[in-house]
């Protein structure tokens, strides 16, 4: 019952908040609140264990849910970060009405499928809540409306269905070699597996899908696109929760079904390491705050996988402590990074309703007479950047030495893991570099024509933003006692011998100074000396050429359709080599123009009933013409829904979910 109130609660708090703002926006917004926060109540309940869900009758197999573990832990870590950025957004929203009845409501029916993902007890019923979060989580990131934010939404939405498609191709792949999707027996049947390499493909297909929604390289280009347009509480959310469902789903999958294949743990440590280094890169260069956190995430996600990669590594050569470790680390990476993103973000979102800017040079000096915002993004600074005492050193430390036990254990890929051990030191440096830049940029340095007018007033949010944005921080110390991560990291993993772990040892310390050393000299000589011309921030990545633009979008718009519609032509040109075609290919466009027309229908249907859209108003049809002008005044009130490419795309996403129900009802029976 503790469950079902935790999943399937918030989707029905959000009808009841669309209604009350239908009516009173202030009582919504206090709703709204309230909800978010019994929610983190009943998310602490959990921490006693026991609690179980399991709903039959749907999808064959039903969905399953239960508490124990990382479940548990990141149940609470998404209750938190959802309080913490509800209670912050009554503010930041205080002057923009437009559209938030449909944010909220958005807001809620997210933190309830994102509670499906955390709680699921197997792969399909993750994958339900999964898709739900990714159409859901579309309208934070176009809630602006703006050309710039339509765009980002867009590419957002191609890489969520994409993903999600190949994420149920290897479900589909991994249910037929092993017989299950249950996370408890994953293990057992892999390893009386019949085919590993159908069961590696599978994983690589896992892989992608959930990467596309973590922001791995390749997959990561809607990640730097869609956070600095989203609302800032969305993007701490989208940073600090949203990407971790997908990496959810990669360490499930890696620690369940994959552990011990090496294969798939190089091709999951390479991906990882790139991720983690272009995320960084992009990170030091950019002139953009929200867009630097953003990338941000993307490099921390890369150590993350990292850190899955070595897991499965270690595995497969038999070091069962170094596998601990290695897990350990990037569990509490995990928890760290959301929490850290909580705070900067929502630091950026005080910025941001403020000053309505977001470039260096626009924002520089702002934060000088800010002592409480000071500090809180001087914390998330130093936890992201591993200092020591502070959350972010102690679990890179877990994952460095990972690296470390993996070049003893790993022999045939010593060298290599050498190489991404300095790339991981190199990538932590980054990390402290471009945070200084940051930091010094909006708390130390002084706007050339506008200090005075930003000194004038200290005060930058009210009593409740501020208890979310300090409160916040305050994790970044607590989570930063090696007692508290060690007891944290035993609970969520069972690794128990982690307790004797030590972070504060030279030769620990030594790996965590190293990085700073690199992030301080980066600043000094490369920052200050080459990013900064005349005073002012400039961007010297490379602008011109963007992955989706050059690369995606002519292969999916024109390499593709060319390739597959002409071999779609062969069966209708050859009528001897396969005499049905034409009436196997009429069938198929048949059924396609019924569901678009079906789907067109009903979009007519809601928004002139549900949603009580005003008829548009024509000019007076002259009797003559009455019925041709009549056709005309439809086609004019119908084109803005049929020619919107948004609302297209929504609709192909709800066709695809129709046929993958379909195909999943015949597969899993």
């Amino acid at each position: 019952m503790l469950i079902a109130a935790i999943v399937f609660g918030p989707f029905l708090m959000a009808f009841v908040s669309y209604g009350i703002g239908r009516r009173q926006e202030n009582a919504r917004d206090i709703f709204v609140i309230l909800v978010t926060f019994l929610e983190l109540l009943l998310s602490l309940l959990l921490i006693r264990g026991g609690h179980s869900l399991q709903i039959t009758g749907i999808l064959n197999g039903g969905l399953w849910l239960q508490d124990q573990g990382l479940h548990t832990v990141y149940s609470l870590v998404t209750s938190l970060m959802w309080a913490g950025t509800t209670l912050f957004a009554r503010e930041y929203f205080a002057h923009e009405r437009e559209g938030l009845n449909r944010y909220w409501f958005f807001v809620l029916v997210t933190l309830g499928a994102t509670q499906g993902v955390m709680l699921s007890s197997d792969l399909m019923t993750a994958f339900v809540f999964f898709e739900i979060v990714s159409f859901t989580s579309f309208t934070w990131v176009i809630h602006e409306e703006t050309a710039e934010a339509i765009k980002a939404a867009y590419t957002y939405l191609f890489i969520a269905v994409i993903g999600g498609l190949v994420l149920f191709m290897g479900l589909a792949l991994l249910q037929h070699c092993l017989g299950t999707l249950d996370f408890e027996e994953l293990a057992a049947a892999a390893a009386r597996a019949e085919d590993p390499v159908l069961v590696r493909t599978a994983g690589v297909c896992i892989l992608f899908g959930f990467g596309a929604k973590a922001g791995m390289f390749p997959v990561h280009v809607w990640l730097p696109k869609a956070h600095p347009v989203a609302p800032s509480p969305g993007s701490a959310l989208l940073s600090g929760v949203l990407t971790k469902v997908g990496v959810y789903g990669i360490l499930m999958t890696s620690l369940q079904a994959l552990a011990g294949d090496a294969v798939f743990g190089r091709i999951v440590l390479i991906l990882g390491t790139v991720t983690m280094a272009l995320g960084a890169l992009m990170a030091l260069f950019s002139v953009n705050l929200k867009r630097t956190l953003a990338c941000s995430s993307m490099s921390q996600i890369g150590f993350i996988l990292v850190g899955i990669a070595m897991y499965v590594l270690l595995t497969a050569a038999g070091d069962a402590e170094g596998a601990g470790v290695a897990y350990s680390g990037t569990v509490l990476h995990m928890v760290n990074h959301s929490l850290i993103k909580l705070t900067l973000f929502m630091c950026a979102g005080v910025v941001v309703m403020n000053l309505g800017a977001l470039t260096l040079d626009d924002i520089r000096g702002w934060g000088r007479n800010k002592p409480f915002l000071k500090a809180a993004f001087a914390l998330g600074a130093l936890g992201i950047s591993g200092v020591p005492f502070f959350n972010g050193y102690i679990s890179k430390t877990m994952l460095h030495e990972g690296i470390v036990a993996g070049r003893e254990y790993c022999s045939d890929i010593s060298g290599m893991l050498g190489v991404i051990e300095w790339i991981f030191l190199f990538s932590g440096g980054l990390t402290f570099a471009y945070m200084l830049k940051l930091f010094i940029c909006i708390f130390i340095e002084k706007h050339p024509e506008k200090q005075a007018e930003f000194d004038k007033d200290s005060r930058c949010m009210n009593a409740a933003s501020a208890a979310a944005v300090c409160g916040s921080s305050l994790f970044m110390v607590l989570l930063g006692q090696p007692a508290v991560m060690n007891r944290l990291a035993a609970y969520v993993t069972g690794f128990h011998e982690i307790l004797e772990f030590r972070p504060f040892i030279p030769v620990n310390l030594k790996g965590g100074a190293i990085s700073l050393l690199i992030g301080a000299c980066v600043y000094l000589l490369f920052v200050r000396k080459v990013l900064i011309r005349d005073g002012h921030y400039v961007n010297r990545w490379f602008r011109h050429f963007d992955l989706e633009d050059s690369v995606y979008r002519p292969l999916l718009l024109k390499v593709f359709p060319f390739v597959f519609g002409n071999l779609a032509a062969i069966p209708g040109e050859n009528r001897i080599l396969i005499p049905d075609s034409q009436v196997v290919f009429l069938l198929l466009a048949t059924i396609g123009r019924t569901l678009c027309v079906s789907l067109d229908a009903l979009v007519v249907l809601l928004r002139k009933t549900l949603l009580r859209e005003t008829r548009v108003r024509g000019h007076q049809p002259l009797k003559a013409g009455r019925l041709l002008t009549l056709r005309f005044e439809t086609a004019r009130a119908i084109d803005p829904i049929v020619m919107n490419f948004s609302f297209a795309l929504l609709m192909t996403c709800l066709g695809i979910l129709m046929v993958l129900g379909v195909i999943m009802f015949f597969i899993l029976v």
